[in-house]
């Protein structure tokens, strides 16, 4: 059944469907050191699945959203550092900007430091469905503050278009957009051949009514920790299990291998925002009354 559009139990749906692909998804990820480890330290210590840096970056997102009013990209840039920790597996380029910015480097340098031109990797995509929460009634909006949340930290041009594509995608559902239409969208809000070319793919996809293998998605789409290998694939798989139970979704994403966290946690935030909470997984997640109510702030601030 369609939910009302902006209710709150749709702001809850995608926190929590960010929070809870990301906890889902981080025992797969990578090789078998890195889920050697996470096994290690994947629960709390009362048992709570927890999540990584995805879910962190994005309630930072959110609290300087709704601390300031509106998007502080020096705030902001605060925020990431502070909350910084090794554990939640940040990726070595993001660690190396946020170490930087902890001993006061502006953060219009320290997003250089670690790339020449800027991260291209889809660490400002996976906190961008805060931002269609935020401003719900405004499409440019959105445009414009994920520009500017992602030169924060993924200053490189398809760092920034990873934000844009999972912003504009998250505020279409959020929206009522129809699936071609919020591709179209997205489409729209992206210029690169690299971007461009997989969305395209994407789209032939959803509209051939024969789905691809999990193979085939990496081929063509990729399942990397970059932004032009894991932003398409995420709205891709979103949409496509769209009317589907989240775990059918995560089990596919898995089957995808790769950057498995960030890939469930932006197809977690666009399935959440098109279907609310009450469909997820009922899980125990590690600071589920916090990321409850950042949600519902989310909600009241915009309502």
């Amino acid at each position: 059944m369609t939910k009302p559009s902006r209710s709150l139990e749709r702001y809850l749906g995608c926190v929590l469907g960010l929070a809870t692909g990301d906890a889902l998804g981080a025992p797969h990820e990578g090789g078998p050191a890195e889920r050697m480890l996470w096994r290690l330290i994947g629960k709390t210590p009362s048992g709570c699945f927890r999540w990584t840096d995805d879910t962190q970056m994005s309630l930072d997102l959110a609290e300087s959203l709704l601390s300031r009013g509106d998007l502080n990209p020096t705030d902001l840039a605060q925020r990431f550092a502070a909350s910084y920790r090794w554990s939640r597996g940040y990726g070595p380029g993001t660690a190396r900007v946020l170490r930087r910015l902890r001993r006061g480097e502006p953060w219009q340098e320290a997003a250089l430091a670690g790339h020449a031109g800027g991260s291209l990797g889809n660490g400002a995509a996976m906190r961008a469905p805060i931002l269609a929460l935020f401003f719900p009634d405004d499409d440019r909006a959105v445009i414009e503050s994920a520009r500017t949340s992602a030169r924060v930290t993924h200053a490189h041009p398809l760092g920034i278009e990873g934000a844009l594509i999972i912003g504009v995608a998250a505020h279409a559902l959020l929206n009522d957009i129809s699936a071609n239409e919020t591709l179209d969208a997205v489409r729209r809000s992206v210029a690169s051949p690299e971007m461009s070319s997989r969305l395209e793919t994407a789209q032939g996809w959803l509209t051939s009514g024969n789905p691809p293998e999990p193979p085939d998605v990496v081929r063509d789409l990729g399942n990397g920790a970059s932004a032009p290998a894991s932003c398409p694939t995420a709205l891709y798989i979103a949409i496509r299990f769209l009317t589907e139970p989240f775990e059918e979704m995560l089990r596919f994403v898995i089957k995808c291998r790769g950057d498995v966290d960030t890939i469930a946690a932006m197809a977690g935030a666009l399935w959440g925002v098109a279907n609310g909470n009450d469909r997820l997984p009922d899980i125990r997640l590690e600071a589920r009354e916090h990321l409850e109510d950042v949600a519902v702030r989310l909600y009241e601030a915009r309502s």
